[in-house]
């Protein structure tokens, strides 16, 4: 019983990562999280997304800094943080599993649950906006 739950589960997350999974550009996870939002992102609720803890202790700033074009640390474990803002760091968004690995470890120490496509390219359009 629990392999036939299992399997429709698994083709619908293979699926979703299919519009990020070839992307080896910022711009290119940005279209791909739009196309899986079914809208076009909006810098502006990026910024307001990345800026407010959501229920929980933790925003997105709160390790990454308000503006995030220079480094930050771990609130934990203090532990140094590149800066997250493409413009800031060429390396930042061109591997899409590294990206999907720090969405998914950050929304849930954000969230308490992973990003939906559409708060991953809100915060996506900002970053890119932002200058060093």
């Amino acid at each position: 019983m629990t392999r036939h739950i299992l399997t429709p589960l698994l083709a619908v997350a293979l699926a979703v990562q299919a519009g990020v999974a070839g992307a080896t550009t910022a711009n290119e996870l940005l279209a791909g999280y739009s196309r899986q939002a079914g809208s076009a992102a909006t810098a502006e609720r990026g910024r307001a997304f990345f800026n407010t803890t959501h229920g929980r202790e933790w925003s997105c700033a709160t390790c990454h800094g308000a503006t995030p074009t220079g480094g930050g640390k771990h609130a934990s474990t203090g532990k140094p943080i590149g800066a997250l803002a493409p413009a800031a760091n060429a390396e930042r968004f061109t591997d899409p599993a590294k990206v999907e690995k720090w969405f998914r470890r950050n929304c849930n120490d954000v969230l308490g649950r992973e990003c939906a496509p559409g708060e991953k390219a809100d915060v996506l359009a900002w970053l890119m906006s932002l200058k060093p």
